[in-house]
């Protein structure tokens, strides 16, 4: 994986790299990560098989994966915002590590707000650090609650037996709550999510997009795969 990764960076030269987590296979069980290579504009959320999944995670492994990938969760680059979610946080039981999560998506929420909102406002945006008046990408792991694949289509989408299998919430996809939350914080042009290891494309609330990006590690697919956006 890591061979072809460099050989997709020479190529392509990309301006920013987005990894929707599981960048390690089993980083859950891994003592400590090396660090990525400085030249790169690497953002990278986390995964499952990074910090664990919600009844695995600790502060530990999250510090321990912040220390190599930035905890960066608010991006902005050519005027377009990119929010990073920790999707494995987004359990809703009230955890000190989802409280945490919740109270920084809400002040991203009220950051994006006052951004939207300036050019109506009488006075000024309290906020110091005004962001581009734009909806958000947001990118994350976990995708948004559907039923399943049973719509997707395309040489990367799951194959055929695997798409009507439902989907488990908290497991295979976020809760219908927590994909409500975001939808309703966030205000989102588009969700781009992984987790599935295949090609899929929905439409949520109001025709929000969602692609979730196939997997490009050998491991989980024969044919693995990325997107690129311009």
């Amino acid at each position: 994986m890591e061979r072809a990764f460099q050989t997709a960076l020479r190529l392509l030269q990309p301006e920013v790299v987005f990894i929707l987590g599981d960048i390690f296979d089993e980083g859950k069980w891994m003592t400590h990560f090396s660090p990525h290579p400085r030249d790169v504009q690497l953002k990278v959320v986390a995964g499952n098989h990074d910090i664990g999944f919600h009844y695995q995670m600790n502060a530990y492994k999250i510090k321990r994966f912040e220390k190599v990938f930035s905890p960066e969760r608010l991006f902005s680059w050519k005027g377009i915002n990119f929010v990073m979610v920790n999707s494995v946080a987004l359990e809703g039981d009230g955890c000190h590590i989802c409280s945490e999560a919740e109270a920084e998506l809400i002040e991203i929420s009220r950051k994006l707000n006052c951004s939207r909102e300036q050019g109506r406002r009488s006075g000024p945006c309290p906020d110091p650090q005004l962001l581009p008046a734009s909806a958000p990408v947001l990118l994350q792991h976990f995708p948004l609650y559907r039923r399943s694949d049973a719509n997707c289509s395309g040489e990367d989408a799951a194959p055929l037996e695997e798409r009507g299998i439902p989907f488990k919430e908290r497991y295979d996809v976020l809760s219908q709550e927590a994909s409500q939350q975001l939808l309703w914080w966030l205000r989102p042009r588009l969700i781009l999510s992984g987790h599935t290891h295949s090609a899929c494309e929905v439409l949520h609330g109001a025709g929000v997009p969602e692609i979730s990006v196939p997997s490009f590690s050998w491991r989980n697919r024969n044919n693995p795969s990325f997107i690129m956006v311009m």
